[in-house]
């Protein structure tokens, strides 16, 4: 891998100066996540309905006591034998962190189609401890615009808040709940696409190294990514 080799001070000037730059973005993405927060909220009228580790639960249960919620829309469907590899290295990024999230009254759970048996023998595998439940007999997936079904992908269908021609009845997303006083559940955010790349942390430990995520010669993203268990 070739690159430019300065000496020791025109590094510094450099660093320095793109310094400046990290900065500048930094101060953007506060006041982004500032307005973010700021967004009104939208009351959940449908009593969603989910199979877990414990039987039935509610979008309340998932709750777990917490006043806030994080849902990763986790592409697995019904049928399939495998869930998503691109998941999968996002969810990589996730485990562990249940209890710091906990401290900030906050619960994070998968949720996905397949039945909750099928859910639960693949974390089994992949050795992950978040909580996971099936949507399979709700439309809860539906409703947040990451399941469609086969006819509707003959057209045009909403995802990531614009119409277009999807390639798969199944894709990724995060949805942000939050509970009031009185108990009513509110859907404040949801983001997908690139909007979930900075919650990828192995992609942005890449991005610090010289070569980067180094997809640019593939023939598309990921197209390198195995499961943890595979390489």
């Amino acid at each position: 891998m070739e690159h430019n080799i300065v000496s020791r001070e025109d590094w510094l000037a450099e660093r320095t100066a793109l310094l400046a730059r990290e900065k500048e973005f930094t101060a953007a993405r506060d006041a982004l996540s500032a307005a973010r927060r700021e967004l009104p909220w939208v009351a959940v009228e449908k009593n969603y309905q989910f199979a877990g580790e414990s039987g039935p639960q509610t979008l309340s249960d998932l709750f777990q006591g917490h006043k806030q919620l994080l849902v990763y829309h986790f592409m697995y469907g019904a049928d399939w034998s495998e869930g998503c590899k691109s998941c999968s290295y996002w969810i990589d990024s996730f485990d562990g962190i249940a209890p710091h999230l906990a401290a900030r009254d906050t619960a994070l759970v998968l949720v996905s189609k397949a039945p909750f048996s099928t859910l639960r023998a693949y974390r089994d595998r992949m050795g992950w401890t978040l909580p996971w439940v099936s949507a399979q007999d709700s439309d809860f997936n539906e409703d947040y615009g990451v399941s469609f079904p086969a006819e509707d992908l003959q057209g045009l269908v909403t995802y990531n808040y614009r119409q277009s021609k999807m390639g798969s009845a199944e894709m990724p997303g995060i949805s942000v709940f939050a509970k009031g006083g009185d108990g009513q559940i509110y859907h404040t955010y949801s983001t997908y696409s690139r909007g979930l790349d900075m919650l990828n942390g192995a992609y942005h430990l890449l991005d610090l190294t010289p070569a980067g995520r180094n997809e640019d010669d593939l023939q598309f993203n990921m197209s390198w990514l195995k499961r943890h268990d595979e390489y």
